[in-house]
Protein backbone atom coordinates (compact mmCIF):
# COMPACT_ATOMS: atom_id res chain seq x y z
CA UNK A 1 0.00 0.00 0.00
CA UNK A 2 0.93 3.36 -0.82
CA UNK A 3 1.23 6.12 1.88
CA UNK A 4 -2.38 7.95 1.08
CA UNK A 5 -3.65 4.86 1.44
CA UNK A 6 -2.34 4.13 4.94
CA UNK A 7 -3.56 7.55 5.78
CA UNK A 8 -7.11 7.04 4.50
CA UNK A 9 -7.79 3.64 5.83
CA UNK A 10 -7.47 4.16 8.76
CA UNK A 11 -9.76 7.46 8.55
CA UNK A 12 -12.72 5.00 6.58
CA UNK A 13 -12.46 2.29 9.16
CA UNK A 14 -13.57 5.12 12.26
CA UNK A 15 -16.00 6.89 9.80
CA UNK A 16 -18.14 3.79 9.41
CA UNK A 17 -17.65 3.05 13.47
CA UNK A 18 -18.84 6.38 14.87
CA UNK A 19 -21.11 8.76 13.02
CA UNK A 20 -19.12 11.66 11.98
CA UNK A 21 -20.93 15.32 11.00
CA UNK A 22 -20.42 16.78 7.44
CA UNK A 23 -17.70 19.22 6.82
CA UNK A 24 -18.46 22.50 7.07
CA UNK A 25 -18.36 24.61 3.87
CA UNK A 26 -15.74 26.84 4.28
CA UNK A 27 -16.65 30.74 4.37
CA UNK A 28 -13.87 33.85 3.35
CA UNK A 29 -14.57 35.53 7.10
CA UNK A 30 -12.20 34.88 9.58
CA UNK A 31 -13.28 33.91 12.41
CA UNK A 32 -12.60 35.63 15.75
CA UNK A 33 -9.31 33.86 17.60
CA UNK A 34 -9.82 32.96 21.16
CA UNK A 35 -8.77 35.39 23.47
CA UNK A 36 -7.49 34.98 26.86
CA UNK A 37 -10.48 35.22 29.27
CA UNK A 38 -11.03 39.63 30.49
CA UNK A 39 -12.86 41.04 33.44
CA UNK A 40 -15.79 41.45 30.80
CA UNK A 41 -16.42 37.89 31.24
CA UNK A 42 -17.59 38.37 34.66
CA UNK A 43 -20.49 40.60 33.99
CA UNK A 44 -22.11 38.22 32.87
CA UNK A 45 -23.81 37.31 28.84
CA UNK A 46 -24.07 39.53 26.34
CA UNK A 47 -21.19 41.72 27.58
CA UNK A 48 -18.48 39.87 25.68
CA UNK A 49 -19.28 40.77 22.50
CA UNK A 50 -17.15 44.13 21.08
CA UNK A 51 -20.42 45.49 19.97
CA UNK A 52 -21.39 46.05 23.54
CA UNK A 53 -18.91 47.41 25.36
CA UNK A 54 -18.67 50.82 25.41
CA UNK A 55 -16.70 53.16 22.97
CA UNK A 56 -14.16 55.73 24.26
CA UNK A 57 -15.31 59.04 23.23
CA UNK A 58 -13.62 60.74 20.20
CA UNK A 59 -11.81 63.43 20.52
CA UNK A 60 -12.72 66.57 19.07
CA UNK A 61 -10.06 69.16 17.51
CA UNK A 62 -11.23 72.45 18.08
CA UNK A 63 -9.76 74.79 15.11
CA UNK A 64 -8.53 78.11 16.49
CA UNK A 65 -10.93 80.42 18.09
CA UNK A 66 -12.32 83.62 15.97
CA UNK A 67 -12.14 86.83 17.11
CA UNK A 68 -15.24 89.33 16.30
CA UNK A 69 -14.96 92.19 14.29
CA UNK A 70 -16.42 94.18 17.23
CA UNK A 71 -13.22 93.45 19.29
CA UNK A 72 -10.85 93.86 16.52
CA UNK A 73 -12.18 97.21 16.14
CA UNK A 74 -12.97 97.76 19.90
CA UNK A 75 -16.71 98.56 18.69
CA UNK A 76 -18.78 99.29 21.84
CA UNK A 77 -22.24 99.86 20.74
CA UNK A 78 -23.78 98.98 17.32
CA UNK A 79 -26.13 101.24 15.62
CA UNK A 80 -29.30 100.68 13.36
CA UNK A 81 -28.02 103.39 10.82
CA UNK A 82 -24.54 102.14 10.77
CA UNK A 83 -24.99 99.69 7.36
CA UNK A 84 -21.85 98.78 6.53
CA UNK A 85 -21.21 97.21 10.11
CA UNK A 86 -24.43 95.26 9.72
CA UNK A 87 -23.80 93.51 6.45
CA UNK A 88 -20.89 91.77 7.54
CA UNK A 89 -23.26 89.82 9.62
CA UNK A 90 -25.80 89.11 6.83
CA UNK A 91 -25.48 86.29 4.30
CA UNK A 92 -26.24 87.32 0.89
CA UNK A 93 -29.67 86.54 1.47
CA UNK A 94 -30.21 88.50 4.39
CA UNK A 95 -29.88 85.98 7.00
CA UNK A 96 -27.98 86.76 10.15
CA UNK A 97 -24.59 84.84 10.87
CA UNK A 98 -24.24 82.65 14.02
CA UNK A 99 -21.87 83.50 16.45
CA UNK A 100 -19.91 80.35 15.77
CA UNK A 101 -19.32 81.94 12.23
CA UNK A 102 -18.40 85.35 13.40
CA UNK A 103 -16.73 84.69 16.88
CA UNK A 104 -18.91 87.58 18.86
CA UNK A 105 -19.99 86.95 22.29
CA UNK A 106 -23.14 86.74 23.19
CA UNK A 107 -23.59 89.99 24.30
CA UNK A 108 -22.08 91.32 20.82
CA UNK A 109 -24.62 89.08 19.32
CA UNK A 110 -27.46 90.18 20.96
CA UNK A 111 -26.77 93.34 19.83
CA UNK A 112 -26.21 93.16 16.46
CA UNK A 113 -29.66 91.32 16.06
CA UNK A 114 -31.12 93.96 18.21
CA UNK A 115 -29.82 96.49 15.26
CA UNK A 116 -30.38 94.47 12.26
CA UNK A 117 -34.18 94.21 13.41
CA UNK A 118 -34.32 97.58 14.01
CA UNK A 119 -32.76 98.64 10.56
CA UNK A 120 -35.11 96.08 9.03
CA UNK A 121 -38.21 98.05 10.62
CA UNK A 122 -36.63 101.01 9.48
CA UNK A 123 -36.71 99.53 5.69
CA UNK A 124 -32.56 100.33 5.77
CA UNK A 125 -31.91 96.27 5.39
CA UNK A 126 -34.35 93.97 2.91
CA UNK A 127 -36.01 91.02 5.35
CA UNK A 128 -34.98 88.75 2.43
CA UNK A 129 -32.50 89.40 -0.70
CA UNK A 130 -34.44 90.14 -3.85
CA UNK A 131 -33.02 87.99 -7.65
CA UNK A 132 -31.88 85.04 -5.28
CA UNK A 133 -33.52 82.50 -8.29
CA UNK A 134 -35.62 82.36 -11.19
CA UNK A 135 -38.82 83.68 -10.86
CA UNK A 136 -41.80 84.04 -13.31
CA UNK A 137 -43.58 87.59 -13.38
CA UNK A 138 -45.67 86.29 -10.46
CA UNK A 139 -43.22 86.52 -8.09
CA UNK A 140 -42.90 82.28 -7.58
CA UNK A 141 -39.84 80.41 -8.16
CA UNK A 142 -39.48 78.55 -11.33
CA UNK A 143 -38.41 74.66 -11.82
CA UNK A 144 -35.87 74.27 -14.03
CA UNK A 145 -36.84 71.95 -16.82
CA UNK A 146 -33.71 69.22 -16.91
Amino acid sequence: MSETEKTTAPDEASASAAPTEEPKPKSRRKEPEAEAPSAQDDLGEGFSDEKDEPREPRVRRRGRTKVSYLTINKVDTVDYKDIAVLKRFLTERGKMLPRRQTGNTAKQQRMISRAIKRAREMALLPFVATGSGPEDGSGRRVRRQD
